[in-house]
């Protein structure tokens, strides 16, 4: 029982504390993206006050994270991937061994081990496909050549990953 109630407030005060972050984010023209992702950082363990619950907040994130790839899934078909392909599929995998190698080199520089600096690498050549799909939406770019281009571009990035 304690776990049902601790994942109803956990996501209770989530949704409680993205409307007023989310708000404030927009009154200074900001994404509320902005807002939601610093609603998650005061329910974290770093900030005094009410802490979720760790293990449940990892399982909720990433179920966030199924469903905001479900809906980058909405708006992109395998028909639009393969109209970009031809720029899509080699600038994805350059960026990746590009970004991979300078953030390699930057962590052996810093004396981490090669995995370590290949993870970091990784990380920096992956880019949120949520983020500019937003930002598309918002400027109605999604449907322009660059919008699809760079759509593509990013998804190919994440099959990559996977």
């Amino acid at each position: 029982m304690s776990n049902e109630v601790s994942l109803v407030a956990t996501v209770a005060i989530g949704f409680g504390l993205a409307f007023p972050f989310g708000l404030i984010a927009h009154q200074l023209r900001l994404p509320p993206l902005v807002g939601y992702l610093m609603a998650g950082v005061a329910m974290g363990r770093f900030v005094p006050g009410f802490a979720a619950n760790q293990p449940l907040t990892g399982q909720l994130a990433e179920i966030g994270v199924m469903l905001l790839m479900f809906g980058v899934g909405l708006h992109f078909s395998p028909a639009d991937l393969k109209a970009v392909r031809p720029i899509a599929i080699p600038g994805a995998i350059a960026q990746i061994i590009i970004a991979t190698a300078v953030g390699t080199g930057l962590a052996m520089f810093w004396g981490w081990s090669l995995g370590a600096g290949l993870v970091l690498g990784l990380c920096l050549s992956v880019a949120s496909t949520v983020v500019l799909l937003k930002g598309l939406e918002e400027r109605n770019g999604v449907t322009t050549p660059g919008g699809r281009i760079a759509v593509g571009w990013l998804v190919m990035e994440e099959m990559v990953m996977v």
